[in-house]
């Protein structure tokens, strides 16, 4: 072949790979196998084997994720479904890569507040809502990395579950018996056969530590990549960090502008008022991010695990290691997400974000038209990376199980613009003030006038939310004493005549709109 190597192109693989004393040991290894598998492995050449680099990246991955001993393992394995260190490792090592702003200087986090300050003041003119009394953060990406992550995570984890429990079932179920007597010896089926303490022989718990493992390798190496593509910390709509501000990934930022061929101040001033945009909606409503959460998290817990296609993914696997099984702990290829539940959280979760995205469009462009020349240019992409989102968040989406893609944006920004003819920039903003009072987008209009006969699990889950949320209290006779909460989208209190001529009278787009259903 072609592609076969020698073995002193191997040696050296092995040392830049390992470094001079481990590598030794893994070439004395290589050696103690039967003289076929070394022919065979040879064979395979350089395009089998990873590059150096990146195996120094895990193995240091591993090394600062604790996994050092099968005693770490089972701790990782008990602390829960993601291993949480590993996860977070690689997607920093990811970051860091080709990393040019590894520090943010007094300068450059002033120029990026001069810009949050100076768009905050176009705010005011346009917006009831407040601006929030903290300074926008300015991030590298591996702060980024370190500052939405553990939201990631725990949006993540009844995906990473699910993936979990369904791994031990197929093989405490379906490969107990199949070669193994119910028993694993060896952690690897590769050429050094490590073996197993008693309490991980198990083929079940065995698979749950590899799936544990492979899910925090791929969930870390998509986060480390989208961080290459965010430019603020409201990207993905939600607010995902500790500072109700948000924040601006200032190199990012930089590398939009030059790939627009835009000065970067405008584009700087631009996605600060974005940002800014965001926290004020996000600040001002209380119910709305615990709404978000609600919904997301009847999202992730109804995933459903096709158990025949994780078990090909496992029978296609060349090894038992956290490498070759990446395909059974992937969510595309045996996540089932068409479940009456699910369609349901979607459905609403896309309703809410696309009101959410539809009210900061609207927003951003009546603030900014006045000062931004390229306005509509930076609106229409943004308006497209919000429904198609960029290759790493949607692999990264594929894992997390969910889809932040608000695809009547448009629709929704039309009828805020409605809204504020019809009512005023207060009368607008007020709509925000409790979940029923929030306008309905013409869809949902129907289908809920359709569905509104038969209730939903989801509608007590949510109201059960909005009465904490609110302080509702019964009265002696059982019944409310402060207005009933719906979800967005719920027929409950609203006036339909007035919400469709609303929408009839609005002046529709010109253009056909991909994002529209």
């Amino acid at each position: 072949m072609d592609d076969a190597m020698n073995e002193e192109e191997l040696h050296a693989w092995m040392l830049e790979s390992f470094g001079p004393f481990e590598g030794e040991m893994a070439w004395q290894q290589f050696h103690e196998l039967p003289e076929y598998m070394r022919e065979q492995f040879l064979q395979q050449g350089k395009r089998g084997l990873p590059n150096p680099h990146e195996v120094q990246s895990l193995m240091q991955a591993f090394t600062e994720s604790g996994m050092n001993s099968f005693t770490d393992i089972k701790n990782t394995l008990d602390a829960g479904p993601i291993n949480r260190r590993l996860a977070k490792n690689l997607a920093q090592q990811r970051a860091r890569e080709g990393e040019q702003i590894t520090q943010i200087t007094a300068a450059m986090a002033q120029k990026v507040r001069m810009a949050a300050s100076e768009t905050n003041l176009w705010l005011d003119s346009v917006t009831s809502l407040n601006p929030t009394t903290e300074a926008i953060s300015v991030y590298t990406r591996n702060e980024w990395v370190e500052a939405t992550l553990p939201a990631w995570i725990d949006f993540a984890t009844p995906v990473a579950t699910a993936m979990n429990t369904a791994l031990s079932t197929i093989f405490e179920e379906r490969f107990g018996s199949e070669g193994m007597d119910g028993e694993v010896a060896g952690l690897f089926a590769g050429p050094v056969n490590i073996p197993l303490p008693d309490e991980l022989k198990d083929p079940g718990k065995l698979m749950s530590v590899l799936g544990n493992t492979s899910y925090a390798m791929q969930f870390g190496s998509a986060a480390g990549s989208l961080s290459r593509e965010v430019r603020g910390t409201f990207d993905q709509v939600i607010a995902l960090t500790s500072n109700p501000a948000g924040g601006i990934v200032l190199e990012n930022v930089q590398e939009y502008a030059k790939n627009l061929d835009l000065d970067e101040s405008e584009v700087l001033s631009y996605l600060t008022l974005v940002e800014n945009t965001h926290a004020r909606l996000f600040n001002s409503v209380p119910w709305l991010m615990p709404q978000f959460k609600a919904l997301i998290s009847k999202y992730a817990r109804s995933i459903s695990i096709d158990l025949d296609a994780m078990e090909q993914e496992l029978r296609e696997a060349q090894a038992m290691n956290p490498e070759s099984i990446a395909g059974a702990v992937n969510l595309s290829k045996v996540g089932m997400s068409d479940s009456p539940e699910q369609r349901e959280a979607l459905q609403r979760l896309e309703t809410l974000l696309a009101l959410v995205e539809g009210w900061v469009d609207c927003i951003v462009w009546r603030a900014g038209i006045p000062y931004l020349p390229h306005i509509e240019q930076l609106r229409e992409m943004l308006r497209r990376e919000r429904v198609t989102g960029g290759a790493a968040a949607r692999s990264f989406e594929a894992l997390v199980g969910l889809h932040l893609h608000p695809k009547k944006m448009r629709e929704a920004s039309d009828m805020w613009d409605t809204l504020t003819l019809a009512e005023g920039v207060d009368g607008r903003d007020a709509r925000w003030q409790h979940p029923d009072t929030l306008p309905v987008l013409a869809d949902d209009v129907m289908r809920e006038l359709k569905d509104s006969s038969s209730a939903s699990p989801l509608d007590d889950e949510i109201e059960t939310m909005s009465s904490e949320l609110f302080g509702q209290e019964k009265n002696d006779e059982g019944t409310d004493s402060s207005p009933s909460t719906h979800p967005v989208g719920t027929a409950s209190s609203i006036d339909w005549d007035s919400e469709l001529s609303q929408l009839l009278d609005a002046e529709k787009p010109e253009d056909e709109d991909p994002d529209k259903d």
